[in-house]
């Protein structure tokens, strides 16, 4: 990102001496002042710092249900959202439409978060219920489901290209470590003072003791799963060996405020902390990617002379360090879901203040170069996409908002040498330009070879990705199969209830048929059809086409034969009447 160029100007003393002692006019003066001027400025043209590549403005918003929580794919193909009534769907974000949703009828808690696995043909959700779920995105049949002790507020799937681990953070106790093939759970240590020597002290974030918990505490895994960074009410960050659930390295917040998010950047690199005293920091990852835990073992070998606590300090300190710290000075505002863009460029933080939908937008210098706001509504969720510069967000009202960039349009894109006018220009065609064999150089045909197969099923490897070659094959798209809307499957549903009802008005049942006078017969059950009941209307109204309009029109001014033969039926009727046979007028007329 372009920095813009601070101007300073300098004004020469010796100037300002020679117009004092040597009296000069007005213009004189002037005329020295500009060209000093001129001379101290730099001509280097000022880049707007602002057109940078990140979402401006709401391109679209999704609604399906009330949405809680949002999960990109790993390649952001596909967006899945765990709704209210325990439902999953799965959006596919190209088309804006729904591809899947994984519901089961049996169990209707509101879902609190939502992951994909690595490959992305697993999505773990977890609900209300103390539960959580693993489906099969393709089939859309769930797998398993493990009930907890505590409503897990957070989950995530190890990032192996298999996950059967996930970590789970509770809403009143510490983080667990879950095996979703067995169903066991590991629980990890949320505090130095429970590995320190002596009498351990009971920790606020343990459970399944008895012991009551009131914070929470956020966690995630590194970049390959094989460590676990974990922050906790202390205002500390412990970095945890997952498979030992020992703590290697601790890394002290200033402030000592609680950890309410931490997220790793997508290429492994940084690490974000949102704390209590709406402080956003980002840390800087000194552990090799692939080699960390070595790297750990390394490092306390180092510091054999140290023990305890200040030999966790001591590999803390060669673990992280503190990079940047991002907040709003004036408002001092909390953040509700702070996230990494998708290289790691820019940091977003959603506000969480009621009754407002605003998004902060810093680059990773530390400058704040956008605010988002949208509607007056709370934000609950946000996620950026994997590779585009594109931000969603969930409102409290269920609503996803697509944020995104807002273009110029560039008319010269469409031709290479098309030519953009400011003004009209008067234009002289050649005498051949419209001519149909014009003599003009034939277009060079392109290198391509035609007859090369071109394969359009295989995926091409993004240059985003580091490690794109996966040994399992990896799900990017769904079929999307249209929905009806809900108006017309209630139609249907009056058309077909409406067809049986006058089917049984039409089967001659002897309720229905009564001899009137003179062997006439009355139709005493009326349909509802008939009575203007509820569901009359089966067919949507629509306009009529000019063509029927002028059908409609000649059949009023051609009366069929079926009209005269009712008119002179109507006649002979009435002169009935007159001879006094027992019809009357008002029968007639009903």
């Amino acid at each position: 990102m372009s920095v813009p160029l601070k101007t300073k100007i300098s004004f020469d003393f010796s100037v300002f001496w020679c117009c004092c002692v040597f009296p000069l006019s007005l213009h004189s003066f002037l005329f020295f002042f500009f060209f000093q001027l001129l001379g101290t400025m730099n001509t280097t043209p000022i880049i707007d710092p602002l057109q940078g590549d990140f979402p401006e403005v709401i391109e679209e918003y999704l609604q399906h249900g009330c949405m809680k929580c949002i999960s990109f794919n790993r390649r952001g193909t596909l967006l899945a959202a765990g709704c209210n009534d325990g439902s999953c769907v799965i959006w596919d974000f190209e088309t804006r439409g729904i591809a899947k949703e994984l519901r089961d009828n049996e169990y209707s808690s509101p879902i609190t978060s939502i992951c994909w696995s690595k490959c992305g043909n697993r999505i773990l959700a977890s609900a209300a219920d103390k539960s959580l779920s693993l489906w099969d995105v393709v089939s859309g049949n769930r797998i398993t489901r493990i009930v907890l002790q505590q409503t897990p507020l957070q989950v995530r799937l190890h990032p192996g290209s298999s996950p059967s681990l996930c970590l789970a953070c509770p809403l009143s106790c510490a983080p667990i470590i879950v095996d979703l093939n067995t169903g066991s759970t590991t629980l990890l240590k949320v505090s130095v003072s429970e590995i320190s020597n002596g009498p351990t002290p009971a920790s606020r974030n343990k459970c399944f003791d008895g012991t009551t918990s009131f914070t929470p505490t956020a966690a995630c895994f590194s970049k390959y799963g094989k460590l676990v960074y974990l922050g906790n009410s202390k205002g500390e960050i412990l970095v945890i060996d997952h498979k030992d659930g020992e703590v290697r390295a601790m890394v002290p917040i200033s402030g000592g405020s609680l950890v309410k998010n931490i997220v790793f950047s997508r290429n492994g690199q940084y690490l974000l902390t949102n704390s209590n005293d709406r402080v956003i920091r980002i840390y800087e990852n000194l552990l090799p990617l692939k080699d960390e835990v070595r790297a750990l073992d390394d490092l306390n070998e180092r510091l054999s002379d140290l023990s305890g606590v200040e030999k966790l300090k001591g590999v803390g300190s060669k673990c992280l360090t503190l990079f940047r710290e991002f907040q709003d000075a004036i408002t001092k505002v909390h953040w509700k879901v702070p996230c990494f863009s998708g290289d790691g460029e820019w940091v977003v933080g959603g506000s969480a203040s009621k009754g407002e939908h605003k998004i902060y937008v810093w680059d990773r210098a530390g400058h704040l170069v956008k605010i988002l706001e949208g509607p007056k509504e709370a934000l609950i969720d946000l996620a950026w996409h994997p590779v585009r510069p594109i931000v969603v967000s969930v409102s409290l009202n269920g609503i996803v908002y697509i944020w995104a960039k807002d273009y110029t349009e560039s008319w010269s894109a469409f031709a290479p040498d098309f030519k953009e006018l400011e003004e009209n220009e008067e234009y002289v065609e050649r005498e051949d330009e419209f001519d149909l064999n014009p003599d003009t150089e034939k277009v060079k045909g392109s290198d391509a070879n035609e007859d090369e197969e071109v394969d359009i099923l295989a995926v091409e490897k993004d240059p985003a990705f580091s490690d794109s070659d996966m040994s399992q094959e990896e799900l990017c798209f769904l079929p999307a199969t249209p929905i009806r809307d809900v108006a017309e499957q209630q139609e249907d549903k009056l058309i077909e209830s409406s067809s049986k009802i006058v089917d049984s008005n039409n089967s001659g049942s002897p309720l229905s048929v009564e001899a009137g006078p003179n062997g006439h017969t009355s139709n005493n059950a009326s349909s509802p059809v008939e009575d203007g009941a509820v569901g009359t209307r089966i067919k949507r109204k629509r306009k009529p086409s000019e063509k029927v309009l002028d059908l409609q029109d000649e059949k009023a001014k051609k009366p069929s034969k079926s009209s005269k033969a009712s008119k002179s039926k109507s006649k002979s009727l009435i002169d009935q009447d007159n001879n006094g046979n027992g019809f009357h007028s008002d029968e007639i007329s009903d």
